[in-house]
């Protein structure tokens, strides 16, 4: 006999309820719900569940599970690759915590919350600060979903269908961009790098750039961490074709770095997450999205965007979301935008951090990152076995690191690492084999001295392990 089970949590369990539904809707049982399932596909014996546990119990086990993760607590970690360990102040979380803004996260109407919608308007002016750019909206899902969104962006206004993209490119970034762009027709053509530099191919770009052409993208700092030193010249060969430049940030290197608006960038994009969001298991990240102030341009940018007027008397300001009418929950099929439940909560976190700052901190933070940065390569450097960097440039945060001549694969070197508490970079060995066993390393503000002294006795002491 079955046994009716009857649980505070579980939506419809009394039987009574049940009955009434299945009346209702001209059934006997449930099973009839799923009549178009094959009869090979369905499950003929009863699930195979432990037997119910108090609440407390539940916790324990949980915890056990739990327990068994490794976080950057625990070990020196140098993987980053879009996705960082930056330190985020305590009063991020308290303030993002808030239920006013926790539960608010997503306004539609433009009359909803002032307090979200100021906070988020103080969020796209403090982008607009740092990237030297006119407007922002209000937050994209990442730095890859702004990339295809731009891009899509471009060929609306040019109707062109072509765009050039570093062949040094994160290969997900990649992925999500062809994912936008492919439905319509748009092309995604690479452009070559110097392998000794890994600056952008410039003589390569003038030979692949045309009229044709929507869209030139650069990153800078670029994927693999080193600095691009020709961004003026791609700008002024994409605008002499009539395309549009795009170019992508990692925001706290824009302490440091002159900001794209100030080298002719029309529309910029980045990832937001080291903007007082942790890591998080690799998610929720936050995509900036700005642009330069052009009405052609704005009338096109995806997502939301707060504006800000006086009220009639003067003597109070009102928030409110505008040029929505680009949205699919207004133009349906015609929108031009596909954003709709964004990253809102991540974007106030990332206007408290960036207030927190201010323009002397992030400059401080962004000299701190570059200082730690060098002083890895440096250190790296004097390893028998070891090319650190294997590009000759200057780097911010990231950095390649060849193994070569050790004769040991990537995968061994990082397994072995893993056994002296040292997580090290990511594998780019399969995406750019032209660089042999190599490893993308990342250095934050998190890292201290000891912590870089670490790693390097640690790859020291693994390459001269026997395998």
């Amino acid at each position: 006999m079955t046994r009716l089970i009857v649980h505070p949590y579980i939506p419809n369990s009394i039987p009574k309820t049940k009955e009434e539904m299945t009346n209702e809707i001209g059934i006997q049982s449930t099973k009839e719900l799923y009549a178009d399932v094959p009869q090979k596909f369905r499950l003929r014996r009863r699930l195979d569940l432990p037997k119910p546990a108090s609440e407390h119990e539940v916790k324990r086990h949980v915890e056990a599970i739990l327990s068994k993760n490794k976080t950057f607590k625990d070990a020196s970690i140098f993987l980053g690759a879009g996705c960082w360990p930056h330190y985020v102040p305590a009063v991020v979380g308290t303030i993002i915590q808030r239920t006013e803004l926790s539960t608010s996260y997503t306004p539609y109407q433009p009359e909803a919350s002032q307090g979200m919608l100021q906070a988020l308007f103080e969020y796209q002016s403090m982008i607009c600060e740092i990237t030297a750019m006119e407007v922002s909206n209000c937050s994209m899902y990442d730095w890859a979903s702004s990339l295809g969104e731009a891009v899509r962006m471009t060929t609306r206004l040019t109707h062109r269908t072509k765009a050039l993209v570093p062949r040094i490119l994160h290969p997900e970034r990649r992925a999500t961009l062809q994912t936008y762009t492919r439905p319509i027709g748009m092309r995604i053509e690479p452009v070559k790098y110097d392998l000794e530099t890994g600056q952008l191919d410039v003589e390569d770009l003038k030979t692949k750039i045309s009229r044709k052409i929507a869209a030139v993208y650069i990153e800078n700092p670029a994927y693999l961490g080193f600095i691009e030193t020709q961004v003026e010249d791609v700008a002024e060969i994409a605008h002499d074709h009539g395309a549009l430049f795009i170019v992508g940030v990692d925001p706290l290197s824009l302490g440091v770095l002159k900001p794209p608006g100030e080298y002719g960038a029309d529309i910029v994009v980045g990832e937001g997450q080291p903007l007082g969001n942790p890591m998080n298991y690799g998610g929720p990240l936050l995509g900036i999205f700005a642009c330069r102030d052009d009405m052609r341009l704005i009338r096109q940018l995806p997502g939301r965007t707060v504006g800000v007027t006086d009220t009639l008397d003067g003597k109070k300001k009102g928030f409110c979301m505008v040029l929505q009418t680009r949205e699919q929950h207004i133009r349906r099929e015609k929108a031009t935008s596909n954003i709709c439940s964004n990253e809102s909560l991540c974007a106030v976190a990332a206007a408290v951090y960036l207030a927190l700052l201010g323009p002397k901190g992030m400059r401080e933070l962004g000299e701190a990152i570059l200082s730690k940065t060098h002083y890895a390569m440096q250190l790296l450097a004097k390893t028998a076995g070891i090319r650190a960097p294997m590009f000759k440039s200057a780097h911010f945060k990231e950095f390649v690191v060849n193994f070569d001549q050790a004769r040991e694969t990537v995968n061994n070197i990082h397994e072995k690492l893993l056994r002296h508490r040292v997580h090290g970079g990511k594998d780019v060995s399969e995406e750019f084999p032209e660089l042999g066993e190599a490893a993308l390393y990342c250095v934050t503000e998190m890292h201290s001295k000891e912590d870089i002294q670490r790693l390097a006795w640690a790859l020291k002491t693994v390459l001269g392990e026997k395998s």
